[in-house]
């Protein structure tokens, strides 16, 4: 009989203890705070988002996030345009894509060195596991931006792949709307 709480456990130790490596490795190659991390990469893939959209995506109240966008704009790493009436729309400045760029490829290379224990077998695998583990942990809109605000999105879809966790929203919108349809 599978011992499903030392697996739990062991899921939720390994989770951990990557998240603190990335995390460290990603803050460190960005020069910036773990929520400006991952302010960079949400920029990176959709500029033009407002303050409050931002610090939702990563998990901040407005005020703390207009405090981290600050941090960010005096580091030279975004700017503000003006939009209509008093709304800006943030944009990564050309050190702040450098800085997304130079940390996506630092976390990548450390969850590849974490896959190194594992041959071409396993690391498929997990790869499918994982995937079906993120679909279920999806669970209503706006979960996708949330759960990859960290993500190499470009990685997840090569090859003409499909995110699991996109896909799951996909999937999840087009259930909503036949059921209000």
């Amino acid at each position: 009989m599978h011992d499903d709480f030392r697996t739990a456990n062991l899921l939720g130790a390994a989770t951990l203890a990557l998240s603190d490596v990335v995390v460290a490795e990603a803050t460190r190659a960005a020069g910036t705070s773990s929520s400006g991390t991952a302010a960079l990469v949400v920029l990176s893939t959709d500029p033009g988002l407002s303050v409050t959209e931002l610090g939702r995506r990563v998990g901040l109240s407005q005020s703390a996030a207009a405090r981290m966008v600050s941090g960010l704009e005096s580091q030279g790493l975004v700017h503000k345009e003006a939009s209509w009436g008093a709304w800006v729309r943030l944009r990564l400045s050309d050190p702040g894509e450098q800085a997304a760029h130079t940390l996506l490829a630092c976390r990548g290379e450390v969850l590849r060195q974490a896959l190194g224990n594992l041959d071409d077998g396993e690391r498929e695998q997990l790869g499918e596991l994982l995937s079906k583990l993120l679909t279920g942990l999806y669970r209503q809109p706006g979960d996708a931006e949330k759960m990859c605000r960290l993500c190499d999105r470009s990685a997840c879809v090569e090859g003409g792949r499909s995110c699991p966790v996109g896909q799951a929203d996909r999937d999840h919108r087009v259930s909503r709307d036949r059921a209000h349809g």
